[in-house]
């Protein structure tokens, strides 16, 4: 009954095999610029987190010679130090700082302290990328309502559209290992931070809007002095969803090749080994947990 309009199947597969092609064949120099790019930044964040400075000089009669401030075999708890006074500082209280020793050590008790520093290298990487491209977006969106509702289309799609999906544009576009997997993260998690900044921005209220202008401050003035200090709090939700999200996305990019906490979990699924897969999946909630207490700073 319904084959006249079966018959006429819209295209869609073929206008995107297309597109791609196109995008493979013109867009070559671009794709291979990127990679670079977004290899280099990967590259300096899990070298600093699997292997952070520990050399020195020590002098003796005109003579250098090298030496090791601590031992290398150290550098995880050198790591673990210098994240729990990162929560000491922002937190000011001993509690969270007591939790990121606590569940960064229990991360090395189980040995997945590689998988977990290359899982938070991905995140890391996702987070400097999602947060530079959203905030400008999200507030070049939250002064134009016009342009915010042409993206908000766009924002859904990306936000329902299966994770799945984007794998495979970024296997075509940049082959396998950590860059697809990034790739695929971003477009996944960029939304999130362009909400929440067009959020803050907007609900900045008119009398302060009002009140700088009346004072002769400039357009950029009253970004920086009102509206991007009322949206700290929206932003740094963004910033918290972009973590989290991120996170989220460590099994699906190790489909792809990334490193990280998803490989045993993916090993896990193949082999059905139960007792691995619960192992790898705790370590990921722990990792979560901390991350999330560590970003919910009190707003001041």
């Amino acid at each position: 009954m319904l084959d006249w309009l079966t018959d006429r199947k819209i295209p869609i597969d073929d206008w995107a095999e297309a597109i791609f092609d196109s995008l493979q064949q013109n867009g070559a120099w671009l794709f291979d610029g990127l990679a670079r790019a977004l290899e280099y930044m990967i590259e300096v964040f899990l070298a600093l987190l699997q292997d952070p400075p520990n050399t020195g000089w020590l002098r003796e009669v005109g003579r250098g010679e090298q030496v090791y401030l601590y031992p290398p075999e150290y550098h995880p708890l050198v790591i673990i130090a210098l994240l729990t006074l990162l929560a000491w500082r922002l937190h000011r209280s001993w509690g969270v700082p007591a939790l990121t020793a606590i569940g960064f050590l229990f991360i090395v008790n189980q040995g997945y302290w590689e998988e977990t520093t290359e899982s938070l290298t991905l995140v890391l990487a996702a987070c400097v990328v999602c947060m530079g491209v959203g905030v400008p977006i999200g507030i070049f969106a939250a002064h134009r309502p016009q342009v915010y509702t042409v993206m908000r289309p766009v924002l859904d799609l990306m936000q329902t559209l299966p994770t799945f999906v984007y794998l495979i544009p970024a296997i075509v576009f940049f082959g396998i290992g950590m860059v697809p997997g990034l790739i695929a993260t971003v477009i996944f998690v960029l939304p999130a931070p362009i909400r929440l900044t067009h959020l803050g921005i907007s609900s900045t209220p008119t009398p302060l809007l009002e009140a700088s202008q009346a004072f002769g401050a400039s357009g950029w003035q009253t970004l920086w002095k009102i509206e991007l200090p009322y949206a700290r709090p929206q932003i740094m939700a963004g910033l918290n969803q972009t973590i989290m999200l991120s996170l989220s996305m460590v099994v699906i990019a190790a489909l792809v090749g990334a490193d990280g906490l998803g490989v045993p979990v993916v090993r896990a699924l193949n082999r059905v080994d139960t007792g691995l897969g619960f192992e790898a999946g705790l370590i990921i909630v722990v990792v979560a947990i901390v991350l999330d207490r560590l970003l919910r700073v009190p707003t001041r």
